[in-house]
């Protein structure tokens, strides 16, 4: 029997699932299609699994370094199998969690893979292949991405593996390359160094984390080649083969000269790209470009029922970014009047250790908008809090308009600066000044004290420096 709803949305990670709660909350009749577990790859194999594994990497980097904070521990030793069981155990719960919230909701779940038919129809097709068709006012794409694959570096998922596998191996690899220094690569580089596995980290850009600020590369470069991590930039990789013994060799270029490096296994992680395919794309004329649908400010594609977000849309491919454009679009839906996404204030995290946090214009993008600069830079070394944590690496970096005081951005590498970040966007979407931070008076001792020392060092106030 045909079911009709207000909306469906095909997907259910953080963009998907967040939009059919704000729907509901709305007085929407909503159901999501989801082919594998709620909450989507962000939640099962993506955000909340990997923090898990940095969390359990972090606790065992401090008890390896207890005698520094004056603690003796003879022994510490770490049991692979039992890290990667509290990641997936992590990701089951907070799956559970998503199930109870579409309850509370009143949310249908219908579980397979789902297909446009036509401008207002779904068809979902179960694990027993049986196919049920339901109709809806509005449809939600929301189906993200996976990992992307080059020709030439197959992922056979054995010896060449993606992000999920790497989160599932059965036993700790005694020697990884990963290929790709991204936020994926960067978190599994610190992840597996840390259980002791010998990490080569390669990257094709002249710097690793090559969409943050060049100061901010420089200190993760120092902070991983201090750690053991083998780091090879300017690098290019053309193919990677598999010895009768097992061993991988990745054969690359550096600088124009040819080299070999081997490893136990290698991960590939080298970005996503979109899951477009097979989701009945074919049966509505939906305006696209480059991988990507093409979307109004509200997140409508040309076909004027259905609307798309997340990593399917240009922009950002973060969870927090998929959220927000989740509640924009049936904000839209329902009549409401919501304020479009200012995409110059989207937070960007790295969960290494060191920390990575960046918001708006670095100090290079900055300039060539044209904007005449103020710079301040504050480093951990002189934070109280930070020697007081064992924890000096790092630093903030602050850059203002010089003419109006307009904070145009804020880089951080440091502990716990993903906390921090959160405060600079707050601050930039209320246009606050560099002069009304430096007054804001901050808690001592506490690593947030570094975000007002570096405004206060672009404007030659700064106390500790």
């Amino acid at each position: 029997m045909e079911k009709k709803y207000d909306l469906i949305i095909i997907g259910s990670g953080p963009g998907g699932y967040v939009a059919a709660i704000r729907a509901s909350q709305l007085g929407m009749k909503v159901a999501v299609v989801e082919k594998e577990s709620l909450g989507g790859i962000c939640l099962n194999w993506g955000c909340i699994p990997t923090k898990a594994l940095l969390k359990s990497a972090q606790v065992f980097d401090y008890i390896k370094h207890a005698a520094d904070y004056g603690i003796n521990i003879d022994t510490a030793q770490a049991d692979f199998g039992k890290i990667i069981q509290r990641s997936r155990n992590v990701a089951q719960d907070m799956s559970k969690g998503i199930q109870f919230l579409f309850k509370k909701n009143k949310i249908d779940i219908l579980y397979g893979i789902g297909k446009i038919y036509d401008p207002h129809t779904v068809f979902v097709q179960s694990a027993n292949d049986t196919v049920a068709h339901y109709k809806a006012t509005y449809i939600l794409l929301a189906t993200g991405g996976k990992s992307k694959a080059l020709p030439h570096i197959p992922i056979d998922n054995k010896k060449v593996i993606d992000y999920r596998k790497a989160m599932s191996l059965d036993k700790k690899p005694a020697s990884m390359i990963i290929i790709g220094s991204g936020a994926i690569g960067t978190e599994f580089a610190y992840f597996y160094n840390a259980m002791g596995t010998q990490v080569t980290l390669v990257e094709y850009m002249p710097h690793i984390v090559p969409l943050e600020d060049e100061d901010i590369a420089q200190q993760l470069t120092k902070s991983f080649q201090k750690s053991g991590i083998q780091i090879h930039t300017q690098t290019k990789v053309q193919n990677v083969t598999i010895a009768e013994d097992g061993i991988c060799h990745v054969h690359a270029q550096k600088n124009g000269e040819k080299i070999t490096l081997q490893s136990s296994i290698v991960l590939s992680a080298i970005g996503i790209t979109t899951n477009l395919t097979d989701i009945g794309l074919e049966n509505v004329d939906i305006s696209s470009e480059n991988e990507k649908l093409i979307v109004n400010d509200f997140y409508q594609t040309s076909v004027s029922s259905i609307y798309a977000i997340g990593d399917i849309v240009p922009g950002p491919a973060l969870a927090h970014v998929a959220s927000a454009e989740g509640i924009i679009c049936v904000e839209k839906m329902a009549g409401l009047f919501p304020e479009k996404i200012n995409y110059n204030n989207i937070p960007f995290c790295t969960y290494s250790q060191p920390e990575i946090a960046s918001v708006g214009y670095t100090a290079k993008q900055a300039k060539a908008a044209g904007y005449d600069i103020l710079v301040g830079k504050f480093p951990f070394t002189a934070s109280g809090k930070a020697s007081a944590a064992g924890k000096k690496e790092g630093f903030v970096k602050v850059v203002f308009d010089a003419k109006y005081g307009e904070w145009l951005g804020a880089q951080m590498i440091g502990d716990n600066v993903t906390e921090m970040i959160a405060a600079v966007v707050v601050a930039r979407k209320l246009e606050t000044t560099g002069h009304e931070i430096i007054k804001s008076v901050h808690p001592h001792p506490t690593m947030s004290e570094a975000v007002m020392e570096a405004v206060a060092a672009a404007y030659q106030e700064v106390i500790h420096l």
